[in-house]
């Protein structure tokens, strides 16, 4: 029987633990070492170990045999690598660990072919996030490939590489957390670097090479492969030696698989790199600038296609940007494969010459007569014009004028002069016919605006021969808490009368002494024909009427009972100056 001692501080104890490590240090047997045990009985979920020098057999779980694939491969008599991790826990057991023994072991490989600069052996296991898991096929340590280090040039899928064993390249060691980085695109250049070498050698400055094809592309220039006898080569042809026109990105020139002539300009043998060029295949076109004229139409030929313009050629390798906004007049935002193709002669006028920059800018829809210019001739600003809603937004309607192609613009402000602009919107859909007013004309904008209320008389002249303090007949259409809607005699114009403009007595400044119908009188305080604005007051035409009565009467009549405290005094006051008089 053992017994566990837990105060391992007292003086027995420790001279305890001193005795069994002079023991157990004839043998070398350490904690945190590498030893080997043999194999001495096999169960359903253990293997027991034989090791000299422990006082107890370890024991390896059957599972982590399994996990680091040695279950078939032991049997009773045979030896298995296992980590010394305590020679007695609490409970008096020894604690052994076989699948720590191994990654201890091949870390230790790893670290001996690192230092050494060697290959190992390996086989990709499994996909990861930003790369592949790899595993050491001597040792089963697993290891990290980057997906930048799978291969040399962008590979798609990587199935067929999954499970079958290749050379790898260490390029990384992280000791502190075991972790280990490999390359298998290093081994493949390796591999590559004798036969670019053989390939690269066959040329020199100036030869020209033929229908290379397009690989890829970059925002720096377009990469090529070039076929030889003695295997391939990726060339790459920069972005300033495309064309002689200002080339902004390959994908404008050239379409993957196509085949191009390139002509050599240099070879860098250190580097193992062979520098192309498309334009110097043939003489400067910009040379043959002086031929063509600003303002004068020319075919072009359409080249190749994009979403913001076609790139035509005024002639072989002299070429140069249709921008879409210069295809039409009209249509806004337009798709240029929905009105050319590749290969079409379309007319255009060069607009633009900038030496400096080789650069020619074109316009198509210069070869049109501008639709704007032919509005303003046929329809000048204040003319009537037929219509049809083409749109609607919650603002403004788009009418399209007569048969030109041209969209006015008709904010709803300026569909009726009494009614709500939101409601009057309402009233309209597309598809409707109607006959507008031009408003104004901008050509160099292309904008054009018109209007529907102003096919009518504006019901704001029946103010034309009224000022301000003028007295007006008016009708109560309704009231409320914030004063009266009135509606002047012989105009169709809605006016709000504030409540505190009622009348000058507070108490009788009340909109609910109104029910609808009735006919008062009202004076102007506001008048502004350029707003368009008009306000009435009440109360004024009463301070105007009481003003008056004090002017033309001497007689105090009621007038201690208006709001006019000093009313009586003033016509006293000028009763008395009359009979000094």
């Amino acid at each position: 029987m053992e017994i566990y001692n837990k105060d391992q501080s007292s003086p027995a104890s420790q001279h305890f633990v001193e005795l069994l490590n002079s023991q157990l240090s004839k043998d070398k047997i350490e904690e945190g070492k590498i030893i080997e045990g043999k194999v001495a009985k096999i169960t359903n979920k253990y293997v027991f170990l034989f090791i000299p020098g422990l006082k107890s057999e370890p024991v390896v779980d059957i599972n982590e045999i399994k996990m680091i694939g040695m279950a078939e491969k032991i049997k009773e008599g045979s030896t298995i690598s296992v980590l010394l991790e305590k020679i007695e826990d609490k409970n008096g057991d020894v604690v052994v660990s076989a699948q720590k023994a191994q990654k201890i072991k091949g870390w230790n490989e790893l670290v001996k072919c690192y230092e050494k600069n060697e290959l190992i052996n390996g086989k990709i296991t499994q996909k990861t996030k930003g790369g592949v898991i790899v595993e050491h096929i001597e040792t089963g340590s697993l290891m990290f490939c980057p997906g930048s280090q799978i291969s040399d040039k962008p590979i798609k899928n990587i199935d067929h590489l999954i499970g079958v064993e290749q050379k790898f390249a260490l390029i990384k060691l992280d000791m502190v957390r075991g972790n280990s980085v490999v390359s298998r695109r290093q081994v493949v250049n390796s591999n590559k670097k004798e036969d670019k070498v053989k390939i690269i050698e066959k040329f020199k400055v100036g030869d020209i090479i033929k229908d290379a094809i397009v690989k890829g592309y970059s925002s720096f220039g377009c990469f090529f492969e070039v076929t030889t006898a003695e295997g391939t080569l990726d060339t790459l042809c920069h972005l300033q030696e495309i064309s002689y026109s200002r080339v902004n990105h390959p994908d404008e020139i050239f379409n993957i698989g196509e085949k191009h002539d390139l002509k050599v300009i240099s070879i860098d043998m250190e580097k193992l790199q062979v520098g192309c060029s498309i334009k110097q295949l043939s003489p400067d076109p910009f040379e043959h600038i002086s031929n063509y004229q600003i303002g004068e139409k020319y075919k072009v030929k359409v080249v190749k296609i994009t979403d913001y313009g076609c790139f035509c050629e005024l002639e072989p390798g002299l070429s140069t940007l249709l921008h879409s906004s210069e295809i039409s007049w009209t249509k806004k935002n337009i798709s240029p494969k929905k009105m050319f193709n590749v290969g079409d002669q379309i007319d255009c006028v060069i607009t633009e010459i900038d030496k400096e920059k080789r650069r020619v800018a074109i316009s198509h829809r210069l070869t049109q007569e501008n639709p704007y210019s032919k509005l303003e001739s046929n329809f000048p600003v204040g003319s009537d014009i037929e219509g049809v809603v083409s749109n609607t937004n919650e603002y403004a309607l788009y009418v399209k004028l007569s048969d030109l192609e041209i969209d006015g613009f008709l904010h709803s402000n300026d569909l009726s002069y009494t009614g709500k602009p939101e409601e009057e919107l309402q009233k309209y859909k597309k598809g409707d016919k109607l006959k507008v007013k031009i408003l104004e004309i901008k050509k160099t904008e292309q904008k054009v605006r018109v209007g529907l209320k102003q096919l009518e008389k504006d019901p704001f002249d029946w103010f034309n021969n009224k000022k301000i303090n003028d007295a007006i007949t008016v009708k109560v259409i309704s009231s409320d808490n914030k004063g009266l809607i009135v509606k002047p005699e012989g105009c169709e114009i809605e006016i709000i009368i504030k409540k505190s403009q009622i009348a000058m007595s507070a108490s009788d400044a009340r909109p609910s002494r109104f029910v609808g119908g009735e006919r008062i009188d009202a004076a102007i305080s506001e008048l502004n024909f350029e707003k368009r604005k008009v306000n009435l007051s009440i109360k004024l035409l009463e301070e105007i009427m009481n003003a008056k009565a004090i002017k033309e009467h001497s007689s105090p009549l009621s007038g201690k009972n208006l709001p006019f405290s000093s009313l009586s005094e003033q016509l006293d006051d000028k009763k008395n100056n009359k009979d000094s008089e």
